[in-house]
């Protein structure tokens, strides 16, 4: 392969191991400082460990500072986190949170022009192009991925179609109509719109897709083999999370063997989760990244719960960034359905409003064609059990809107017996993932 080819910034990514780590040193001592200095929440963890920004002299010296957690963002709610002033904040992004308050991102001009930059090379390295068409189906709104995705494409100086997800035959016919050679979406929601391409009678030969970006959620080589074969692309994973900065994190080149992460603005580790030690390159833990420039809200050591592992190798892109594998599961007990992250607890929260509910239910998530399904089985009072069809119809349709307003997920909820779920003698079990990902 042509080591220029689908390069956006040649000289960072063919950037020699040495040079870099000198300017991942110099980005880290910078951000060490303004944190303290800027971020109240730095100051007082950096102060309680008995450290000053003085004390980073090496990158090895990363491991003295504390890590970050979600909880911390949440407690900080809602810009307790950022570290210049409100009026230098120009976006605001957010995802959802485990009890209804989400964790608040925000970007400076300086920020979301860094952050179109990363994007655009995470898509360069997947093939896209300035004479490409590009079709967003992501979600619009507070989710990063949409915005980010539609920036870079725009950063790369592709035509950009911004769609947003669902009406699939509307999506079919945009891609058709208007030539799409690119698309993004979650790999789900693209075997999604195969099937309908197969219900249309629509070939693959009558589109002229060329490469698809699909993320948001976890997918293996099986899935990657059958969206290419039915859809006639090339298919490339890509990695990122809104506390960090979204899309843009790293992603895959055309070698598919591994997505590269942009090491010059994101520093990664991998730690053990239980002991929080640092791993060495090519041990499997859980990733922790820090943004060496960022400006509104620098994440600091933060622990993504994502497990994976760094390694370097040659790879015949030519890009000499530190590689990640898909990661293999997570150390909390967070789900992904159809690119939406959802914390059971969360499920707890939203059935908490309903009095005829009892604390006893399992999540069961399972295929419906290409597309994630969601059952929450719930046992209910016996008196509503055996109550008429019309109460129980309309606890059901209560449920279900409560959950789509507040977690963007549209379950389906069966009663079920009193005392007919498993009982937990240690922390229950409450998710049974039947999709085979």
């Amino acid at each position: 392969m042509n080591s220029t080819s689908n390069m956006w910034q040649q000289e960072i990514e063919t950037m020699p191991l040495e040079q870099m780590r000198n300017l991942q040193l110099e980005r880290l001592q910078s951000l060490v400082k303004r944190a303290y200095q800027d971020v109240a929440h730095y100051k007082k963890s950096f102060d309680t460990c008995g450290l000053r920004p003085e004390d980073i002299k090496s990158l090895d010296d990363i491991v003295k500072l504390p890590f970050v957690v979600k909880q911390d963002l949440r407690d900080n709610y809602p810009y307790g986190m950022f570290g210049v002033p409100l009026k230098d904040i120009v976006r605001i992004h957010s995802s959802s949170g485990t009890t209804g308050k989400p964790t608040v991102v925000g970007y400076t001009k300086s920020d979301l022009q860094m952050w179109h930059s990363l994007v655009a090379r995470t898509m360069s390295m997947g093939g896209v192009t300035a004479n490409d068409i590009v079709q967003v189906a992501f979600t619009y709104g507070l989710f990063t991925g949409g915005f980010g995705l539609h920036s870079g494409a725009e950063h790369i100086g592709a035509s950009v179609i911004p769609v947003s997800s669902g009406n699939t035959m509307r999506q079919l016919m945009i891609m058709k109509d208007y030539r799409t050679t690119v698309l993004i979406c979650t790999p789900s929601y693209a075997l999604h719109i195969a099937e309908t391409m197969d219900k249309e009678g629509v070939s693959k030969d009558d589109i002229c897709l060329k490469y698809g970006l699909f993320g948001s959620e976890p997918w293996g080589e099986k899935q990657r083999r059958e969206i290419e074969a039915r859809l006639g692309l090339v298919a490339t994973d890509n990695y990122g999370l809104s506390e960090v900065m979204g899309p843009g994190i790293g992603g895959e080149c055309l070698c598919k063997s591994g997505m590269h992460i942009n090491e010059d603005q994101v520093y990664p580790e991998i730690i053990d989760p239980d002991t929080l030690e640092v791993l060495p390159e090519g041990s499997r833990g859980e990733l922790v990244l820090t943004t060496l420039t960022r400006e509104a809200m620098p994440m600091i050591r933060y622990r993504t719960r994502d497990i994976t592992r760094l390694y370097r190798e040659k790879c015949d892109c030519g890009r000499t960034l530190i590689k990640m594998d898909k990661p293999a599961g997570r150390t909390d007990d967070m789900f992904i359905v159809n690119g939406v992250n959802v914390f059971p607890s969360q499920v707890e929260d939203a059935l908490r409003a309903f009095e005829e509910a009892t604390p006893h239910f399992m999540i069961y998530l399972r295929k419906k064609g290409a597309l994630d399904e969601v059952e929450i089985q719930l046992e209910v009072s016996e008196a509503l059990f055996f109550d008429e069809m019309k109460k129980q119809k309309e606890l059901l349709d209560n449920m279900t809107a409560r959950f789509a307003s507040l977690l963007q997920i549209k379950p389906k909820i069966k009663l079920v017996d009193p005392r007919s779920l498993q009982r937990f003698e240690g922390k229950a079990k409450r998710v049974v993932d039947e999709r085979g990902l």
